[in-house]
């Protein structure tokens, strides 16, 4: 069955979701499993805890950070996407026990206050301009427990020349202005202005990826 996608001026993928799985390792210049494990690592995962993941794609780290839960023992890896395409794959190629997937916008989540230990996202942020990012960081913030954890993943400054020349060109080819939002390097404030811990810098990668940690106090 046909999942429809949520309205939102976030810009969706479902264009896109048929060669997904194809395409994001070679943006990731083949070093996708080395990234996806530094988020696991970051995450810190108990067999327990409920993780939500913004704008989840396909479901692979999803999946991943599922495979590392125990449902039996209430753990639960939830991923969230506008695009209803995206959401069809990932629960036909990742979804079950302890991992589930649900078309839906990232800055109108429909879960309860203080629903999940730990809040992931990767390579979400930039699709969506100033206004969302707010209001994204506002709902996981709302939807975090006290003390849960926050893992951003996503564009930011770049530090080398190549991650310059790569960021500008996704800009304007992509025609996303949202990129520049993050190129300007926004994202740490609004994290601190949704009411998190002053984010810190993990980790970069490729020169134009920025991996934040945070958490709720």
């Amino acid at each position: 069955m046909r999942i429809a996608s949520i309205p939102t001026r976030g810009r969706t993928l479902d264009y896109a979701a048929a060669v997904y799985d194809f395409c994001e390792p070679f943006l990731l210049l083949g070093r996708q499993a080395e990234y996806d494990r530094h988020l696991l690592e970051l995450l810190a995962t108990r067999p327990t805890d409920r993780v939500l993941d913004l704008g989840c794609g396909t479901g692979l780290l999803c999946r991943r950070i599922a495979d590392r839960l125990d449902p039996h023992a209430g753990g639960e890896a939830v991923g969230i996407d506008a695009a209803g395409r995206m959401i069809g794959l990932a629960r036909r190629k990742r979804g079950g026990p302890g991992c589930r997937f649900e078309a839906m916008a990232a800055e109108a989540l429909d879960f309860p206050p203080a629903s999940f230990d730990a809040v992931v996202s990767s390579l979400f942020f930039h699709h969506v301009d100033r206004e969302l990012k707010r209001m994204s960081l506002e709902e996981a913030y709302r939807v975090l427990k006290p003390g849960g954890r926050l893992i951003i993943a996503d564009m930011h400054t770049p530090t080398t020349r190549m991650g310059a020349l790569v960021s500008h060109v996704a800009r304007w080819f992509f025609l996303q202005p949202q990129i520049a939002e993050n190129t300007r390097g926004l994202l740490p404030g609004l994290i601190a202005a949704a009411g998190f811990a002053t984010p810190h810098l993990a980790a970069t990668y490729f020169g134009y990826i920025a991996v934040f940690t945070s958490h709720k106090p």
